[in-house]
Formats: C-alpha cells, sequence, structure tokens
C-alpha cells in the first residue's frame, strides 16, 4: 500500500456545502450520514419545502457499547466473547451502509428506521448478547445482569449524541479505572470560539469526506482561538523524573492493516478503520504473544519489540490511495491518501508523585475511545494541537494550524497498573490514570514508565485531513486512540524504569 505525505497546500476544485443528510446508527454508537453537493446547486431548504427540510436533518441511532459492560470475563472465554462483541460491530456497520444506502426511502416512510434498521438490528444483537452470557457461563463465569437491555438501539436527532458539545474542554475524568491526569491535559481550553467555522468560504465542506462521511467543518477549529489550557502536576520529593526514548520510526516501510489484536483478536478487518504501525512488524489479527517476541522490529534498539499503532491520518483531496476498495479503507468509508507523519516520538517518563516499576511483558494498553462519537467522551484522551502552540490542547476538534506551523496528535498512556494482569475483560480496568492534581495512582495501583507518544504531520493548513475511524464515528477528532503491547525485552524494561527513577535522560 502507498503512502504519502503531502506538504503543498490542497485547493477544492469545486466548493462544497452540506445538501442533505439522513438517518443512520450505530450499534454500539450513532451514525449520520452528510451527503455533500455543489454549492452551484440549489439546496432544497432554501426553497421552504418542509418535507425535504425534514429530510435534511441529521438524525442518529444509538447503542449501548455492550463491551463496556464486561467487567469479569473468564480467560477461557475471552476469545469468544471478543469474536461477538467484533461481530457487533460489523452490524454497525453493515448497517450504516444500508441506512446510507436508503435514505431515500428513510425520508419517505417515518416508519422505515424502526422497521428496517432498528428492529432487525435489534434482534441480531439479542442473540449475540446470549451467546455471550452462554460463553461465559460455560467458562466459569457469571454472566452480567441485564445485558439484553443493551440490544435496543434508539433513534436520536441530531446534537443529541453522546459527543462533547463544540468547544467543550478535555475530559476530566476517562472512565478507565482511574482519574485523567498523567499528562495533566485539563484546563479551561479548548473552546471554539470564533475559529469553529474557520478555513474561508471557499473551504466549507473541505473537511468533509468525498463520501459524505465527515468530518465537516464544524469539526475543525483555529489553534489562534484557543486558549493555554495544559496543566501538569507539580513533582513532590520522591518523584522520578527520568525519560527513556524509543526510536521505532514512521512507519517508512508501509506497515498497515484494519485489524486490533488487543480489542478483536483472531478477527480480520476487527477495527474497520487502517492503522499505522511502528515497532512490531508481526502485528496482525491473528498474532499471538509468541510471534510477537519472535517478529522483527523497526525500533533501533532491537530490545524493544514493543507494538505501537494508531488510526492513520489521510488527506481528504480527493485523490484516493490503493485500498480503495479494501476492507478498512474505502469499502469502510476511509478514504483519501494516508499521510506518513513528518516524526514519531515514543517517550517513556515517570510518576510526579514516587518511583515507577518494570512494565509487565505482554501488558496491552488503550488510550482513547474509538466511539467516543456515540460512547462520550469518558474515555477520550487523545489530543490535538499544533507545533509551537502545544500548551492549547484540543480534544473534539481538529486545530486548524497556521502557515508553518504542523499539526500534532498526542497520546499519554494510562501509567497506572493493577499488578496483576496484562489485559481485562473491556481491555481498560487492569490500567488507570494518575490523580490529575497530585500524580499518584488509585488506591491498589503501582505507577509505571507513562508511554507518551507525539506524531506530528506536514498537511496543508485548514479543513481537509481526518483520522481513520468505524463508520458511524464520522471521522470525529474525539475517537482518535492509541494502542500498546510491551514486548520490552526483560532485562531492557527494567533499565527503563532504573533510568526513569534515577532521573536520567535515556535511549
Amino acid at each position: 500500500m502507498g503512502r504519502t505525505s503531502r506538504k503543498r497546500r490542497s485547493s477544492l476544485a469545486t466548493r462544497m456545502t452540506v445538501a442533505s443528510a439522513a438517518l443512520l446508527l450505530g450499534g454500539g454508537g450513532l451514525v449520520a450520514v452528510n451527503v455533500y453537493a455543489s454549492a452551484h446547486e440549489e439546496n432544497p431548504a432554501q426553497r421552504g419545502d418542509g418535507a425535504q427540510q425534514q429530510q435534511q436533518q441529521v438524525a442518529t441511532i444509538d447503542c449501548p457499547d455492550v463491551g463496556n459492560g464486561l467487567s469479569d470475563v473468564p480467560d477461557a472465554a475471552r476469545s469468544e466473547v471478543d469474536g461477538e462483541l467484533a461481530t457487533m460491530d460489523s452490524q454497525i456497520t453493515e448497517s450504516y451502509q444500508r441506512l446510507a444506502a436508503s435514505r431515500d426511502a428513510a425520508a419517505r416512510d417515518p416508519d422505515f428506521v424502526q422497521n428496517s434498521i432498528l428492529q432487525p438490528l435489534k434482534e441480531r444483537r439479542s442473540t449475540l448478547i446470549d451467546r455471550i452470557g452462554l460463553e461465559i457461563s460455560r467458562a466459569g463465569g457469571t454472566a452480567p445482569q441485564g445485558m439484553k437491555d443493551l440490544a435496543a438501539c434508539t433513534a436520536r436527532s441530531a446534537g443529541t449524541e453522546g459527543s462533547p458539545p463544540a468547544g467543550s474542554a478535555a475530559p476530566s475524568a476517562p472512565a478507565d479505572g482511574g482519574q485523567q491526569g498523567d499528562g495533566g491535559q485539563q484546563g479551561d481550553g479548548g473552546q471554539q470560539g470564533d475559529g469553529g467555522q474557520q478555513g474561508g468560504d471557499g473551504q466549507q465542506g473541505g473537511g468533509g469526506q468525498q463520501n459524505g462521511n465527515g468530518p465537516d467543518a464544524s469539526d475543525f477549529v483555529d489553534i489562534n482561538s484557543v486558549q493555554p489550557n495544559v496543566r501538569t502536576p507539580r513533582n513532590q520529593r520522591a518523584a522520578s523524573r527520568g525519560t527513556f526514548t524509543t526510536k521505532c520510526g514512521r512507519n517508512e516501510n508501509g506497515k498497515f492493516n484494519p485489524d486490533n489484536v488487543i480489542v478483536a483478536p483472531g478477527v480480520s478487518n476487527g477495527a474497520h478503520h487502517m492503522h499505522d504501525y511502528v515497532g512490531n512488524q508481526a502485528n496482525d489479527a491473528f498474532a499471538s504473544d509468541d510471534d510477537l517476541a519472535n517478529g522483527d522490529t523497526s525500533c533501533r534498539n532491537q530490545g524493544d519489540k514493543s507494538t505501537y499503532y494508531w488510526p492513520v491520518l489521510r488527506l481528504q483531496n480527493g485523490k484516493d490511495e490503493n485500498d480503495a476498495q479494501a476492507d478498512g479503507g474505502g469499502k469502510d468509508q476511509n478514504v483519501g491518501e494516508i499521510q506518513t507523519p513528518a516524526s514519531v516520538t515514543l517517550k517513556f517518563v515517570g510518576s510526579p508523585a514516587g518511583k515507577v516499576v518494570a512494565m509487565p511483558r505482554f501488558l496491552r494498553i488503550i488510550t482513547g475511545d474509538a466511539k467516543a462519537f456515540t460512547n462520550g467522551d469518558a474515555n477520550a484522551n487523545a489530543s490535538w494541537s499544533c507545533t509551537g502552540f502545544e500548551d492549547r490542547q484540543l480534544k473534539d476538534k481538529y486545530p486548524i494550524c497556521p502557515e508553518g506551523s504542523k499539526v500534532v496528535r498526542s497520546f499519554k498512556f494510562q501509567s497506572c497498573w493493577d499488578g496483576r494482569n496484562t489485559d481485562s475483560a473491556n481491555h481498560r480496568t487492569h490500567v488507570a490514570f494518575a490523580d490529575p492534581n497530585s500524580g499518584a495512582c488509585p488506591q491498589g495501583f503501582q505507577a509505571i514508565p507513562q508511554l507518551q507518544q507525539r506524531i506530528v504531520y506536514d498537511v496543508p493548513p485548514g479543513p481537509g485531513f481526518a483520522v481513520d475511524s468505524f463508520p458511524e464515528q464520522l471521522h470525529k477528532p474525539v475517537t482518535d486512540h492509541g494502542d500498546f503491547i510491551n514486548v520490552f525485552d526483560d532485562g531492557l524494561m527494567k533499565r527503563v524504569a532504573s533510568c526513569i527513577n534515577r532521573g536520567q535522560r535515556c535511549t
């Protein structure tokens, strides 16, 4: 698969505006489809046509995220349960595609969505929920009560979705089993201000994908309109002040796939969006711990065979990547040219409250939430900014950077570990965030080296780029996320912890 890095300003051949929108759905989520048309065409809403105007209103369908409700799944049932959850994600995607293709029918018949989309989806979800309960019981566990209540999805009008309000500040408490605060990215900033519709008349809709799947201009904000908002806890006397930086490249060799071995092991296209990979080169949906341990690595230090991955960023300039007909690419409504980062920094840092312990090998950590647009921002944790403005971090907006400034994605991973598990049923509760004020870990957790990722892109200023996402998540910036599996040699990981605890700067 090819990949490109764009340094020139893109221009839109035809000015685009939102002309119509249709109901969509989510199955751990919510869906809205935007259909773009030329601004030179007459907008039916301007004709006062009530039926047409009703058709243009974006509606959503909200489905509870079953995976988030699973806190105790026996190890023997994990793979089967993860497979069922991945099938639910596929049901969302299939329903999204079907409804997107049936928007006229949905506009004509007020019962279309309920009868043709919601009810069949509920029945399919009910079957999978029954299977999940049975698999947990067979493995000696107890199926959570009330799971059947998670089968039904509801249609909602636009503006009631679970995403943060426009211009909202960074989320204050991810529900990862602990508090936010490893990076102290909270604050009063993130305001939309006057920059929320920046980009100029010629770029209206320029943030929208060619297939009408988002994002739109309101998802972008001028970084100059955002107030500084980064706060970090003060180092205490016993703080571990060192750092360890591992150099693993920028995925120059173009390793991509739409799998997610953490959330959907054994399931091809489990993510429904394309990932960039650096570090371990054996990572796909079917990679075992042994496969990862024996795999090649792009890291300069060959003792680091960890896998670091995140959704690709695409330039939406009307040019197709060569995955336009592939799973995770065009088939899942991820379009445009994949961008090679200008730089990738992978750094492990210490705790402001005390010493850190070495991570266990094969520890899995996910930061952020790929479904935050529908789930809400409780687990949203990725940040967006611009070089020269990194004291201003955005959670739910893409930044419009001034000329000469580059787009920056930042991920600060959970830095507290429960001391026992390398994974958990919902892939979150075995790790936690430190307290945003003190930097201390929650009771029962211990501090580990915190992975901080900084990914920089040289893309044209203004709307026109987006991260890959599940189709129903509409490429919203709040859905950005990062994944990490620790495959450091045990000896090297001990050196990482020692370096950090001694206050050294190591590579």
